[in-house]
């Protein structure tokens, strides 16, 4: 993505920008291969936020889309949406009346459970407002967040079974770069587990009595796959529609694929070995620290066309770029592109955005930025 001096004047910096067009073709890509492989695509929404690039991608062909969070999955459904996935437990009565509420706008919401806590819950509550709720049960593969452990998924689906208000339609995973519970930089050997897993989990609830029609997996880095094994119907990755400098290193982007950069302006310059520019924590994720493996990442952004300059340090309001050879060469005004480590956490650091399309700059609401309930 390139823009020109006359389209940088024209940016109020520290600020995000979209090369639409970059993000279409990655749209297309991805469906592209789980089309191939006969597996349904239904990305997460969490790297954009925004129901002008969901309506994008079921426009390309995915079968609907996935959310963290009910508030994330309203702004959807008000954009639009009408098949929405919120796979995140479901816990807290707050939660679950937004949810039953939501339930009857759209034509189909599917719901996560990972406990007999939460599922019990949402039968109680469902069971009150006379109505049926399609749930989901996570499985923990590996990555050690939410989910139940392989051994014990038929013992609660035999329980969220005998739930007349709850319709238990599939099971679905988190896994990503993860191989025999640990980091792995392997994407084929970790998606073979993923779908190898995922598949033995199925085939334990079906020999309990359980039938299931969806086994949903697959993240960016290992999506496409996953759905080749032919051992799931449906993958969920989210940042591909972007691409970051992680995916870059996880091998499953390139650099042009890059649809988002951030900009920012030097403010000052007192310094020959540091410049600071008006970017600081309030604008550049930190979750993910740099020079840490299996990576090692420059900085908390990647300056771009100068390896010499790293965003090392922020604070605030300030953004600290150092020299590696302790002459940075800048001026004050001059306005730096920056490629964006983990474009998810980027993308909700912004009110708006501005779109590059069809040569034209144009400013965006991040619709569902900060919508963390």
């Amino acid at each position: 993505m390139k823009l020109t001096q006359e389209q940088i004047q024209q940016l109020e910096t520290p600020c995000l920008v979209i090369d639409v067009d970059l993000a279409n073709e990655n749209i297309r890509r991805m469906q592209e291969g789980a089309d191939k492989a006969g597996c349904r695509l239904r990305p997460h929404i969490k790297t954009h936020k925004m129901p002008l690039f969901a309506k994008m991608q079921t426009e390309a062909g995915a079968a609907g889309i996935t959310c963290a969070k009910v508030s994330e999955a309203e702004v959807m459904a008000e954009g639009g949406m009408e098949d929405i996935f919120i796979a995140y437990p479901m816990i807290g009565d707050f939660r679950i009346q937004r949810a039953i509420a939501l339930a009857r706008k759209v034509k189909r919401l599917i719901l996560a459970i990972d406990s007999l806590e939460g599922a019990k819950a949402l039968e109680q509550a469902a069971s009150a407002h006379d109505m049926m709720l399609e749930v989901r049960m996570e499985i923990d593969t590996g990555a050690g967040r939410t989910g139940v452990p392989m051994d014990r998924a038929a013992e609660l689906a035999l329980a969220v079974k005998e739930m007349k208000h709850l319709n238990l339609t599939g099971i679905f995973t988190f896994k990503s770069l993860v191989l025999s519970g640990k980091p792995t930089e392997d994407n084929q050997l970790a998606a073979e587990e993923e779908g190898k897993m995922m598949a033995e989990t199925a085939g334990l609830l079906r020999a309990a009595g359980v039938e299931i029609q969806d086994i949903s997996a697959g993240s960016s880095p290992t999506g496409i796959q996953v759905a080749r094994t032919g051992m799931v119907n449906e993958i969920r990755p989210g940042t591909y529609i972007f691409d970051d400098f992680m995916l870059t290193k996880e091998k499953v982007a390139e650099i042009s694929e890059i649809a988002v950069r951030f900009y920012a302006t030097v403010v000052s310059c007192h310094h020959e070995e540091y410049a600071v520019i008006d970017g600081g924590t309030k604008c550049f994720p930190t979750d993910v620290a740099p020079g840490q493996p299996p990576y090692y990442y420059p900085g908390y952004a990647v300056v771009e066309g100068d390896d010499n300059l790293k965003l090392s340090r922020m604070n605030e309001e300030h953004g600290i770029v150092t020299a590696s050879n302790g002459s940075h060469g800048l001026k004050v005004g001059q306005v730096l592109s920056l490629i964006p480590i983990h474009v998810c956490t980027a993308v909700n650091m912004q009110n708006t955005v501005y779109l590059l399309e069809n040569g034209s700059l144009r400013k965006q609401k991040v619709d569902a930025r900060g919508m963390l309930i």
